[in-house]
């Protein structure tokens, strides 16, 4: 297989927004090293249509916004999750994902976080132009992060992650190398009890400016990309129906911090290779700057690079969880538009999560996307060994 076949190949493998709508204007999406980070791991954040910056704090916070493990009801918490991911084009991806955290001291103040994502993308068998096997190989993607969060006040906590990505496109293929980077991530919730009408209410709002790092380079940094440095801010409202029901109603946006790719379209060859080696030369820093302003369309584009999704928790008991939402991404910057359903069940020691993805999109390989998670309380099975 020729290298141009081989890099195409990998490419549909990795970027998580393969099936693009026609569109009058012009399709110029934000395309970034690693996007498996940029994957919802759990099920309770993906039947809500991909919501957590703000939502009540569980077991995969850490991914979400680590600042609200201060606010955790727990002591302590671990949980796994399992994605089987692109179902519709190959049967061999998915995302696996173990987090869980630690709160500090007899003042609950203070929590230690940490989780591993591992991203596997099967295997390719690679051929030579007469068809014949060369070599099988396994691309994935990794990465481990280590948190802390501090409760400045009754109201408010701050947050800071740590990580270590690796990502690995296919070992022994000529000039591909595997990358690394390092990244972290900047956190802050407010979570408080206001009172509307006769019901008290739990307010929480959430901001979360994740994967602030270095590039990842696939050719011994000769060329970088951008890590999927992503701003995520939150809102959520849990309200009491009555003693046994309650309903929570939440929102995120999402916006990459990272700089809008030139058009080249109408570029002259030597002209798109140097607007494209200025693009790939701005520093990560500098990139977070640039990208409120350096859309060549304008507001107009800048609003469009903005994801949103809104959704729905209804708990019976603080026992038996139902969820609904929907994520919307616009159609020239990836077309990622979907409804998701999810349901939990929740026991003193453990609670079991699975969630569906719907596409509202033609041809959308992410359709029928399920999440499963399995999460432990500490202190439930503290109290099932009493």
């Amino acid at each position: 297989m020729s290298k141009i076949k081989i890099l195409t190949t990998l490419f549909l493998f990795v970027c998580t927004t393969l099936i693009v709508q026609a569109q009058h204007t012009v399709f110029n999406p934000i395309i970034v090293g690693v996007p498996s980070l940029t994957i919802a791991p759990d099920a309770r954040g993906g039947g809500m249509g991909d919501i957590g910056a703000a939502t009540e704090p569980d077991i995969y916070s850490q991914y979400w916004n680590p600042a609200k493990y201060a606010f955790g009801y727990s002591k302590a918490g671990i949980g796994f999750s399992y994605t089987p991911w692109l179902r519709q084009l190959v049967n061999d991806i998915y995302l696996t994902y173990l987090s869980g955290y630690y709160k500090l001291g007899d003042t609950d103040r203070q929590a230690i976080a940490a989780s591993v994502r591992y991203f596997s993308l099967g295997q390719i068998v690679m051929t030579d132009n007469g068809g014949h096997t060369i070599q099988t190989v396994s691309p994935y993607e990794t990465a481990l992060d280590f948190g802390y969060s501090l409760k400045t006040s009754e109201t408010f906590a701050i947050g800071a992650t740590l990580r270590f990505i690796y990502s690995d496109l296919g070992s022994g293929i000529e000039e591909l190398n595997p990358g690394s980077a390092w990244a972290v991530d900047l956190a802050g919730y407010y979570h408080n009890y206001v009172m509307l009408g006769n019901n008290e209410c739990l307010l929480g709002l959430g901001i979360n400016a994740s994967n602030i790092g270095s590039k990842v380079s696939y050719d011994q940094g000769n060329t970088s990309n951008f890590l999927p440095t992503n701003l995520k801010i939150g809102g959520s409202l849990l309200f009491p129906m009555d003693e046994y029901n309650k309903m929570a109603i939440n929102a995120d946006a999402n916006k990459y911090m990272v700089p809008t790719p030139p058009i080249t379209d109408n570029m002259t060859a030597d002209e798109r290779q140097q607007a494209l080696k200025d693009y790939y030369a701005v520093s990560p820093i500098t990139g977070i700057f640039k990208s409120f302003t350096d859309a060549p369309g304008g507001i107009g584009q800048k609003m469009k690079e903005i994801n949103w999704s809104l959704g729905a928790e209804y708990s019976y008991r603080d026992q038996f969880f139902v969820r609904g939402g929907y994520f919307h991404e616009d159609p020239n910057q990836g077309n990622r538009q979907y409804f998701s359903v999810g349901a939990g069940f929740k026991l003193t020691a453990f609670q079991l999560d699975v969630a569906y993805l719907i596409s509202t999109v033609p041809s959308n390989p992410l359709d029928q996307t399920l999440r499963f998670s399995l999460s432990f309380d500490m202190d439930g099975l503290r109290n099932l060994m009493k």
